[in-house]
């Protein structure tokens, strides 16, 4: 098998997946155009032949969705801010310095990182109704996310951390620095686009929560846009196209992020891969 016909099988391969994994989103967008009758046509048409616009307002004024995404946007960057703040030291201290009690530390962070948030919810919700923490429901939801995402976070900044050459630090220590003067004027500046990268997955992910906000927040006023999308579910849905104009007004500034974001994501999730 010659290497051209080798790479046109993979780019062929490459096609598909993609179609697969993005034809969703694709029916997503045609189905929130649609209006009720052209949904349940047969066969399905793959393009709208009248466009629906209306059903976007519709869905915004009703559903007050400036509201839903203004209380994902304030939990997603309360995670990532604890997150970032807490995570950089300890990813840091787990690249720097190598015992048994970092390799103990590093295997624990390792095993956080397999519990789903369904496993962690009760205790989690146990534990904070005991100290009063279900009174403030948005903190506690920011705290719940910073601790399912913070494994997530360390391992991948500490990767970051340990492809920054020691011997930057210990000119830095020559020079008169502290080891915290070395970290925050020499590590730090280097390892940012780790960080930044780091925190945009986080950033996404902690978007799109729902366990923890559906859980933990009963006050409607206080509920994310995961949350919000869920209130259309019941056993006679049939506003599907409604439906599907509030999962894009969700999903599509999250999409334009990662679109924007791309090449620094890969760079920075390659970036301590020779380490």
């Amino acid at each position: 098998m010659s290497d051209s016909f080798r790479n046109r099988l993979m780019l062929l391969a490459a096609i598909l997946l993609a179609v697969v994994y993005l034809f969703p989103l694709y029916w997503m967008y045609v189905t929130s155009l649609k209006s009720g009758s052209a949904m349940f046509a047969t066969p399905p048409s793959f393009l709208p032949s009248d466009p629906q616009w209306s059903t976007y307002v519709d869905v915004w004024t009703s559903r007050n969705m400036a509201r839903y995404l203004w209380n994902s946007l304030v939990i997603a960057v309360g995670a990532v801010v604890l997150i970032s703040i807490f995570g950089s030291g300890c990813a840091y201290v787990l690249a720097r310095y190598r015992n048994r009690w970092i390799d103990i530390g590093l295997f624990l962070v390792l095993l956080l990182q397999v519990l789903p948030p369904s496993l962690m919810i009760t205790p989690i919700f146990v534990g904070f109704s005991q100290i009063g923490l279900l009174d403030y429901p948005r903190l506690s939801v920011i705290i719940a996310i910073a601790a399912n995402k913070m494994p997530f976070f360390v391992v991948l900044v500490r990767a970051t951390f340990m492809s920054v050459p020691m011997e930057l630090e210990e000119a830095a220590l020559v020079d008169g620095n502290s080891r915290i003067g070395a970290f925050f004027n020499i590590v730090l500046p280097l390892a940012r686009n780790g960080i930044l990268v780091s925190a945009i997955l986080i950033f996404m992910q902690a978007f799109g929560e729902f366990v923890y906000s559906k859980s933990m927040i009963q006050a409607v006023e206080l509920q994310p846009a995961s949350v919000g999308l869920n209130s259309f579910m019941g056993p006679n849905t049939t506003e599907w196209n409604k439906i599907m104009a509030y999962s894009t007004i969700y999903v599509t500034p999250i999409l334009a992020i990662f679109v924007l974001l791309q090449r620094r994501i890969v760079s920075g999730l390659t970036s301590g891969a020779l380490k």
